[in-house]
């Protein structure tokens, strides 16, 4: 099952950008041979394999939708919903060819080449492959130092101040900053 929370949110803001710079990249000529290298960028990168759901995607909720509305018509509902996303399915060349304009107007074509060749590589692969997984791993790193920060912080602040916090209340005892 397709998960779509949050993706519909993030979907619809790229679509947004990203008719707002093909637009602007209309707007200005590329040449084949820009388009031709920022595929092969697109295609190393991997750029747009997140959008091959979409269609699927979308066909679920419509046919989870009228069936809803209409159970007694499942059967229908599914071979209609599936046969029309399958006539719209050549229209994902559109968003490729979109996709290819943006990075043409983005990149030159010697950095397009430059990123293709490097995410073909086997380093660039892995990159590709264990980045995300290292990313994950890193960002979970930064949450345990910033815990010993900021207790090791409240701590050492706590006992430089609690002489002065603690001479300001009236004799009380040093009033321990709220954690």
């Amino acid at each position: 099952m397709i998960k779509f929370a949050g993706f519909g949110r993030t979907l619809a803001a790229t679509l947004i950008v990203s008719a707002a710079l093909a637009g602007a990249a209309r707007a200005q000529d590329v040449t084949d041979e820009q388009v031709k290298a920022a595929r092969a960028a697109i295609d190393a990168i991997g750029a747009t394999n997140g959008f091959d759901n979409i269609l699927p995607g979308l066909a679920v909720r419509i046919k989870a939708t009228l069936v809803q509305a209409s159970p007694n018509h499942e059967s229908e509902i599914n071979a209609t919903v599936d046969e029309q996303a399958l006539a719209l399915a050549p229209r994902r060349a559109d968003l490729e060819r979109e996709a290819a304009t943006i990075y043409a107007k983005t990149f030159t074509q010697e950095e397009l080449k430059a990123i293709a060749d490097f995410y073909n590589s086997p380093v660039g692969k892995k990159l590709l492959s264990d980045g995300p997984i290292a990313t994950r791993e890193v960002m979970k790193a930064a949450e345990i130092w910033a815990v010993g920060v900021d207790r090791d912080l409240r701590a050492e602040s706590a006992k430089k101040l609690n002489p002065i916090l603690g001479a300001a209340a009236e004799g009380g005892e040093a009033q321990q900053p709220q954690q």
